[in-house]
């Protein structure tokens, strides 16, 4: 895993995903990688739960489950960081076509009626709204993914 750019997210999605995947195929209780200043533990909890360690500058915690959310450590209170979840299951895509802008990016203001996706299921588009107010602090899925019934799909500052 290369060191992330300052505009990039410590967490790449997909190979945190592949990583938990490993874990599981070999029954691996515990994964600590490290490359640079980049350090990436995973750990196997009680009822499968992952969780993800990557210390950076600020360091961050993410908690890979079927309800997962993503909490800065450095941070005590977070209240205001809110997950928008996918409400089905299909194909993920940020933009009504590929020639089309996003819905929403990072920096973006979102209200709840904002469309922030959309998600196709068995050839139905799906406009998923945002359904809570703030400034969107990161996209977590990639344009084109597959995505499942409650995956985190934006985080959310409630606070403005």
């Amino acid at each position: 895993m290369s060191p992330p750019s300052p505009n990039q997210d410590v967490f790449d999605v997909r190979k945190i995903r592949r990583l938990v995947e490993l874990m599981k195929e070999h029954d691996l209780s515990e994964i600590d990688i490290r490359e640079g200043e980049t350090r990436i533990q995973l750990r196997r909890g009680p009822e499968g739960q992952v969780m993800v360690h990557a210390p950076q500058a600020a360091h961050t915690v993410a908690h890979i489950a079927p309800s997962a959310t993503v909490e800065t450590a450095a941070k005590a209170d977070e209240s205001h960081i809110a997950t928008i979840k996918c409400p089905t299951v299909g194909t993920f895509y940020t933009a009504s076509s590929p020639d089309s802008p996003p819905f929403v990016k990072v920096g973006d203001h979102v209200g709840p009626e904002t469309t922030v996706c959309i998600v196709e299921a068995m050839k139905v588009f799906n406009q998923i709204p945002a359904e809570i107010s703030g400034k969107i602090l990161s996209v977590l899925v990639e344009n084109g993914q597959p995505v499942e019934f409650g995956q985190p799909l934006y985080k959310v500052d409630t606070r403005g």
